[in-house]
């Protein structure tokens, strides 16, 4: 079994897992429609780039 030579310092385990952070969604104001949205999503009353791509239910 394999086993490591040196124990990992602090700064090369933190260097490691730098990337495993969650990131907050980008949300943006849509003034179509007067809501909040996330980038690059229909927002829940259907449009799209101002325009309206979907039926409201």
């Amino acid at each position: 079994m394999a086993v490591p030579a040196r124990k990992t310092s602090k700064m090369k385990k933190r260097l490691r897992r730098t990337h495993q952070n969650l990131k907050r969604p980008e949300i943006s104001f849509d003034a179509a429609t007067g809501d909040y949205r996330r980038s690059h999503r229909v927002s829940l009353k259907g449009y799209y780039k101002g325009r309206n791509v979907a039926e409201e239910k």
